[in-house]
Formats: C-alpha cells, sequence, structure tokens
C-alpha cells in the first residue's frame, strides 16, 4: 500500500480486488450512517469527520481492516469487540472471517449521537 492518496476511492483501489470489496462495504455502512460526515483521507487512510470533529475512520492492512471509532466507540462497545485483536481506540477485523457491518453500523450511529451531542 502506498500513501498520498488523492481520495477514498483512490485509497480503496490500492487494494487486492477482495480486499476492495470489504472496504467498500465498510465505506458505504458508514456513510448509510453518518450521511452528514465529510470524507477525506487523514492520517493516510479515510476518515469521517461531522461537525468538523473526528467521527470514525478505518484502513486496510494485509490480514485485516482496521477500525478506528476513537476510544469512547471501544468503549461503549467493549463486550463485542472483545472476541476481536484490539489497541487503544483501534479493532482489527480479520479478512478471513465475517466483517461485522451491523457492528460497524451501530458503532457510527452511537458516535454520530455523540459528536452532534458535543456540537451543540
Amino acid at each position: 500500500m502506498k500513501g498520498n492518496f488523492k481520495n477514498v476511492d483512490d485509497y480503496i483501489h490500492s487494494f487486492p480486488q477482495t480486499t476492495q470489496l470489504l472496504l467498500s462495504k465498510v465505506r458505504a455502512t458508514i456513510k448509510e450512517n453518518a450521511p452528514e460526515a465529510v470524507e477525506s483521507i487523514s492520517y493516510q487512510m479515510p476518515a469521517y469527520k461531522l461537525n468538523e470533529k473526528p467521527l470514525v475512520y478505518f484502513a486496510g492492512y494485509e490480514k485485516h481492516i482496521g477500525f478506528y471509532a476513537t476510544p469512547t466507540g471501544h468503549e461503549q462497545f467493549a463486550r463485542e469487540l472483545s472476541k476481536y485483536k484490539q489497541g487503544k481506540g483501534s479493532v482489527q477485523f480479520p479478512l478471513n472471517k465475517s466483517i461485522p457491518y451491523s457492528l460497524i453500523a451501530r458503532i457510527v450511529k452511537f458516535r454520530v449521537k455523540e459528536n452532534s451531542a458535543v456540537s451543540r
């Protein structure tokens, strides 16, 4: 994977076809559940902001998709995320297992609500 992506399409297209499909579905899940979020590339990965504040990020890797919902998104769903490898503010969804799109959707909805409450 090379850096300096112009947009999320360029980012996704830098991966093998099977990974592209998974990344595209993660992207669609985020956009469906946060339609007002602004999409960009930040830290060389797809990033979403709402009310000018970070919402979520995701990234593709050789064997997993990284999902970053800031610490609060991970804390709120700690039990459901416990079966996945995690770091501070990140979770890894293995490419060889089903990606939990419904869980991603619920995390995004939580972050939208949280982010919107902060902006008021």
